[in-house]
């Protein structure tokens, strides 16, 4: 790991002479610094995107464009290792999570539009004229121009290059601002950039945090054509207000509180994994994540007890600890925020099922930011918990008698990201699925994608979509050229 990581503008490598800490959250510990980009970095990141779109960059072919990210994904897999520690160390994840899922997650969404780049649709009509003659319309799509890249820290390189790849797909330069909590991965992507060959100013990054910083920087400045951010709905609110002066197109995949419908005559056992997994992977820190657990009565008591066995099976621990289960937060504010709502939970009457605190290891692991997984019943609808995004490893279960019940309290929120039904009555599965108000629902299973269909949010969760050809939309619009025959 390098001692600093340092900004990529315009194919050179720039420190600013301010810095910040990047801390591991397994232990504490620093694990490296990072120059922050003053608005006069930030500024040249612009300008220097601006030559590409309207250089070699942008007068670039798709089948070259495609070539060269294809290289991209290459050339992380070459680095496979470098971006393994770089994940773990920023994130404290385990090994296990990080290699099968995070970096090859990074490499294919470089492959992915690469291939969908070149097979883009287009459209073509004629037409007649009042002299007969006819006339040929057919439809062009250009790159938005400068896209402002604003990635989150919990799953810090998949969600950027889940933005950077479409974005440069489309021709598109890009400006990438990973979170300051994760800044590791995104800068041995510019690395990687930088080895392959991509165009000075095509890609660019900038490191720092939001408010008087890079992000605000980037999200006010007058020659960034487009914006795109997954992170938390507050935040998505203020990148909104700085957008709607030039009104600039937005890509938004924000928070969540979604839910699980558990009906009686679900596979009991499966439901009961899939609820577990979908409350506690990554330590809760994932926006596809269920904090609403809603089970049908016949089998409420026996879903918390399964519940509860799942998360005190969980094992804590080092990213390199056998048998590792989940690990640390983000970071010590992020884990006083969730630890604030495992006090305002008691406070607003719940039934503690398990957890509800911090676990003590007597070792290095003490300094870092673990939390124990928790599950509540007891609360109303209207509780604080029950409403407010947490994104931490909690649930709190509640019982329901009917299935209009079920869906009218599943919709009953700010949000709306994703949602889980259980049942083995497929045509429940259906007519439930379809009743609830969120931008992805399963059915029997949680965190099954398909990267070629829309995913996003509805309400506080956001607007607009990504994956395949979804997020290509975005990142292009359309002309039409008519030529009259």
């Amino acid at each position: 790991m390098r001692a600093l990581l340092r900004n990529y503008v315009g194919g050179a490598w720039v420190e600013t002479g301010r810095t910040f800490a990047n801390i591991n959250p397994v232990n504490g510990a620093k694990v490296c610094d990072v120059s922050e980009a003053d608005a006069a970095t930030v500024a040249r990141a612009v300008e220097a995107a601006s030559r590409a779109r309207d250089g070699d960059w942008g007068r670039m072919g798709d089948e070259e464009r495609a070539a060269l990210l294809r290289r991209v994904a290459d050339r992380i897999e070459a680095r496979f290792d470098d971006f393994l520690e770089a994940e773990v160390a920023d994130t404290g994840k385990s090994y296990p999570q990080a290699r099968t899922i995070d970096i090859p997650r990074g490499a294919a969404n470089f492959r992915i539009f690469a291939d969908l780049i070149k097979a883009y649709p287009n459209e073509s009509y004629e037409m007649t004229t009042p002299d007969g003659a006819g006339a040929l319309n057919y439809s062009i799509r250009r790159p938005l121009g400068v896209v402002a890249v604003i990635a989150p820290w919990n799953l810090p390189l998949l969600l950027l290059s889940w933005k950077v790849a479409p974005a440069m797909a489309a021709g598109n330069a890009v400006i990438a601002k990973p979170s300051e909590e994760t800044p590791s991965t995104a800068t041995l992507l510019a690395e990687v950039m930088d080895e392959v060959g991509v165009p000075a100013g095509a890609f660019n990054l900038v490191h720092g945090f939001g408010p008087d910083s890079a992000g605000e920087f980037l999200t006010r400045h007058p020659d960034v054509d487009a914006i795109t951010f997954t992170g938390e709905s507050r935040t998505g609110t203020a990148i909104m207000k700085a957008a709607a002066e030039r009104v600039k197109p937005i890509s938004f995949e924000l928070g969540g509180k979604n839910p699980a419908v558990v009906f009686a005559d679900c596979n009991l056992d499966a439901a009961i994994a899939g609820v577990a997994r979908a409350v506690f992977t990554n330590c809760g820190q994932v926006c596809m994540c269920t904090e609403r657990v809603y089970v049908e009565r016949p089998i409420f008591d026996r879903f918390v007890r399964g519940l509860k066995e799942k998360a005190e099976a969980l094992t804590l621990g080092r990213p390199a600890d056998t048998g590792v289960d989940t690990g640390p937060l983000i970071s010590a504010g992020h884990r006083d925020k969730v630890l604030s709502y495992y006090r305002l939970a008691v406070e607003e009457g719940a039934t503690v099922v398990t957890g509800g605190g911090v676990p003590r290891f007597g070792d290095e692991r003490d300094e870092g930011f673990f939390i124990q997984p928790t599950v509540w019943t007891g609360l109303s609808d209207e509780a604080r918990v029950c409403r407010e995004e947490i994104f931490g490893p909690v649930c709190h279960v509640a019982p329901f008698d009917t299935e209009e019940e079920a869906v009218r309290r599943a919709n009953d929120t700010d949000y709306g990201l994703c949602a889980s039904v259980w049942t083995q009555n497929l045509s429940r599965g259906h007519r439930v699925a379809k009743r609830i108000t969120a931008g992805l629902v399963w059915v029997n299973s949680w965190f099954l994608r398909d990267l070629r269909t829309p995913f996003g949010g509805v309400k506080l969760s956001g607007i607009g979509r990504e994956g395949g050809i979804h997020s290509l939309n975005f990142y292009s619009e359309p002309s039409n050229i008519c030529i009259k025959l």
